[in-house]
C-alpha cells in the first residue's frame, strides 16, 4: 500500500480509500488483524494519529473492528460479492418526512418557529444556481433538450458517482445511479418495484417517517410495519421477529432522534438482508451536516447488492429543486428504471446539468462548508439558549443535521406544550408525531433551527423557557 503525496486529495482520504478497497475485494480477508497504529504510520511516513483517526472512521463505518486486546482486524463482509464490474452502459434500466407544516400566515405571526426538516431558505445558493444554468445552457449540445435518458443524463450518473465515492465511500458507479424527484420519488419507484418481487412487508423505523412511508408502501400494494429505535439505531432484533423483507433505515443520523447507526448494527442489519433475502433502503439523511467529527460512510458501500441509497439536494442546495438520486443493486436498475420511465420520463435535462456543473465546479462543496459553519453557529446558540433560560432541560441528537430533541420532564404533556407555546409565539413540535403509538413517560420535542435565525433562536427560547420547564 502506498499513498500519493502529490495527489490532491488528503493522504488520511487516501489510507481509507485504499482500507476499504482492499476489504472489498477481499485482499484484506475477514478477521485478518491490521497492523498496529504505530507500525502502520512509520511504513508509510505518516502520523501515528492520522492512522489512528482513518482506523476510527472505518471501525464507525462497519469495514474494521477495535476489541481491546485483539487489536483492529477487517470485520465479516463475507457473502454475495457485488458484480467485479459494473453492468454494462448499454442495459436498461431526507428525506425524511415531517407533519404537515405550518403555512407562511401561521409561520409569520410567530417570534420564532422551530420546524425541523426546513434549511435556511435565504441562504439557498441562488447566484450558484443561476450561474450553473446559465453554463448549462451555453454549453448543453441539441440533443440536451430532447426528453433524454429516463434514469437520468449520463454526464450527471457520472459525477453523481464519483462524488458519492470520494464523499460518502459509496460503492457506486454511474450505471447503478437513478436521478429521480427527490427521496420521495426515488423511494415510491423502489418499493414499487420490490413489491412486484413480492417485497411488499416494509419495516420503519419507530420513531421516524411513518406516515409518508406507509402511504408510499400502501400506493405500492404493501404494508408497513413500525420497528423501534434506541441509542445504537434501529433495533435489529425487532426487525427480524417483524417478518419485513425490506427495510428503510436513516443510518447517518437517524430521523427524528439524531442517533447514528452503531458499527455493530450495520453488521447485524447487513446480516438480516442476507439471511432473509431481504433489502436495505438507505435514506442518507443529513450526512452532509455532522459536526465533531468525519461523517460515517455510507451503509451502501458495506453491501452494495443489498442496499439502495437514498440522497438529494433537498437540505444541501433548497427543497425547491426536487432532485435526487437513487444507487441501486443491480437487480434493480432494470425494474427502478422501468418505473422511472413510466412514471414522467425522466428528471428536467437542465436541472441536471446545472447541478453536474455545480459539483464539478467545487461551488457545491464550498456551499456546504459554508453551510456547516451556519448551522453550527446555530447550535451552539440553541445549547447556550437552553443552559441559559432552562437548564433543567435536556438536549440530545445534535451531532449532526440540524434538527435536536427537547427532553421534556417526566409527566409533561406534548400537546400542552406546543399549544402554550404557540400562544407566546413560539412554534414546537411533538415528537409523537412521529411515532407509531404513544409512549407515556417520555415526552419530547423535536426543535429544528436550519430556517430560525440566531436571534430568533434566543428570543425564542427565553420567551419559551417557562412553558418547557
Amino acid at each position: 500500500m502506498s499513498l500519493d503525496r502529490a495527489a490532491p486529495t488528503s493522504l488520511r482520504t487516501q489510507l481509507e480509500g485504499r482500507l476499504r478497497d482492499a476489504v472489498r475485494t477481499g485482499r484484506l480477508a475477514p478477521g485478518e488483524r491490521l497492523p498496529s497504529s504505530r507500525a502502520l504510520a512509520q511504513h508509510l511516513a505518516i502520523s501515528r494519529g492520522l492512522v489512528q483517526e482513518c482506523f476510527e472512521q472505518l471501525v464507525a463505518e462497519g469495514y474494521l473492528v477495535s476489541r481491546a486486546g485483539s487489536g483492529t482486524r477487517v470485520a465479516d463482509l463475507a457473502a454475495e460479492q457485488a458484480p467485479s464490474r459494473p453492468p454494462s452502459p448499454n442495459s436498461r434500466q431526507s428525506s425524511a418526512a415531517a407533519p404537515t407544516p405550518p403555512t407562511p400566515a401561521e409561520t409569520s405571526a410567530l417570534v420564532a418557529d422551530f420546524q425541523s426538516g426546513v434549511p435556511d431558505l435565504g441562504l439557498a445558493p441562488r447566484e450558484d444556481w443561476a450561474w450553473a444554468m446559465r453554463e448549462a445552457c451555453r454549453t448543453a449540445p441539441n440533443t440536451a433538450f430532447d426528453y433524454g435518458d429516463p434514469r437520468g443524463d449520463p454526464h450527471l450518473r457520472d459525477v453523481l458517482a464519483a462524488y458519492l465515492r470520494r464523499v460518502r465511500a459509496a460503492d457506486a458507479h454511474s450505471s447503478q445511479i437513478l436521478v429521480c424527484a427527490g427521496f420521495q420519488q426515488g423511494l415510491a419507484l423502489v418499493l414499487r418495484s420490490l413489491a412486484l418481487q413480492g417485497r411488499t412487508r416494509i419495516a420503519v423505523e419507530d420513531p421516524g417517517s411513518i406516515g409518508t412511508i406507509t402511504a408510499l408502501a400502501h400506493t405500492a400494494g404493501g404494508d408497513c410495519v413500525p420497528v423501534g429505535v434506541d441509542d445504537d439505531g434501529l433495533d435489529v432484533a425487532a426487525l427480524e421477529a417483524s417478518g419485513a423483507q425490506v427495510v428503510v433505515v436513516t443510518p447517518a443520523h437517524q430521523w427524528p432522534t439524531g442517533v447514528v447507526l452503531s458499527a455493530d448494527r450495520r453488521h447485524e442489519l447487513v446480516a438480516w438482508a442476507r439471511a432473509r433475502d431481504g433489502m436495505i433502503i438507505e435514506d442518507d439523511y443529513d450526512a452532509e451536516f455532522r459536526y465533531d467529527r468525519e461523517p460515517v460512510g455510507s451503509l451502501q458501500g458495506l453491501a452494495p447488492e443489498r442496499v439502495v441509497s437514498l440522497g438529494t439536494v433537498s437540505k444541501s442546495l433548497a427543497p425547491t429543486l426536487r432532485l435526487g438520486w437513487a444507487v441501486l443493486p443491480t437487480r434493480l436498475i432494470e425494474p427502478v428504471g422501468a418505473a422511472k420511465q413510466t412514471a414522467d420520463r425522466g428528471a428536467p435535462g437542465l436541472d441536471q446539468l446545472a447541478l453536474a456543473g455545480l459539483l464539478e465546479s467545487g461551488r457545491y462543496d464550498r456551499h456546504l462548508r459554508r453551510m456547516r459553519a451556519v448551522y453550527s453557529r446555530r447550535r451552539d446558540t440553541l445549547v447556550a439558549a437552553l443552559a441559559e433560560h432552562a437548564p433543567q432541560v435536556a438536549l440530545t441528537g445534535l451531532a449532526a443535521g440540524f434538527h435536536a430533541i427537547v427532553h421534556l420532564p417526566a409527566g409533561a404533556d406534548e400537546d400542552i406544550v406546543v399549544t402554550r407555546a404557540r400562544r407566546v409565539g413560539v412554534g414546537l413540535y411533538g415528537i409523537s408525531a412521529y411515532r407509531s403509538a404513544p409512549q407515556p413517560g417520555r415526552p419530547q420535542l423535536v426543535l429544528g433551527f436550519g430556517n430560525t435565525a440566531d436571534r430568533a433562536i434566543e428570543e425564542g427560547i427565553r420567551i419559551v423557557a417557562p412553558v418547557l420547564r
